[in-house]
Parts: structure tokens; C-alpha cells; sequence
């Protein structure tokens, strides 16, 4: 049950990053979605998505990897 959980967890901003990737191809080749009204606004909001997608799914794995110990000893903080 967990792991499907944890499936999910990462499915979710994976399928944003993937639009946020289709938003700027759109906005690239001018093929524009009806909700944005300039082709400068999709590519940030596409950007934004990509990188939050990005950024959540390597926070998860970092936290996953911290947790079981398989940070190697130079990038572990010590405070």
C-alpha cells in the first residue's frame, strides 16, 4: 500500500512536468492554449511547471536516499 502511495506521489508531478514541456512547445511554435492570451505567459508558466515537477521529484528521492543512509559522506550537512 505504500508504495503505491509513493507511486502516486511521484506520478502526479511528473504528468505536470510533461505539460509544463508540452506548454513550452506550444509557445514555441505559437500554438497557443485557451487559457493563456500570450505566448510569453504560457512558457513561463510552462517553465514553473517543469521545474516545480522536477524539483519535487528530486526532493523525493533525496529525502528517500537520506533516510536509508545512501548519501555519500561529502554531500551530507554536518551541523
Amino acid at each position: 500500500m505504500i508504495r503505491i502511495i509513493a507511486v502516486s506521489l511521484l506520478f502526479i508531478p511528473g504528468i505536470l512536468a510533461a505539460y509544463g514541456i508540452k506548454l513550452m512547445r506550444d509557445a514555441l511554435f505559437h500554438e497557443f492554449n485557451p487559457i493563456f492570451f500570450h505566448a510569453g505567459i504560457q512558457f513561463f508558466i510552462g517553465i514553473v511547471l517543469l521545474v516545480g515537477g522536477i524539483w519535487f521529484i528530486g526532493g523525493f528521492l533525496v529525502h528517500r536516499d537520506k533516510k536509508k543512509n545512501l548519501i555519500q559522506k561529502k554531500h551530507k550537512r554536518t551541523d
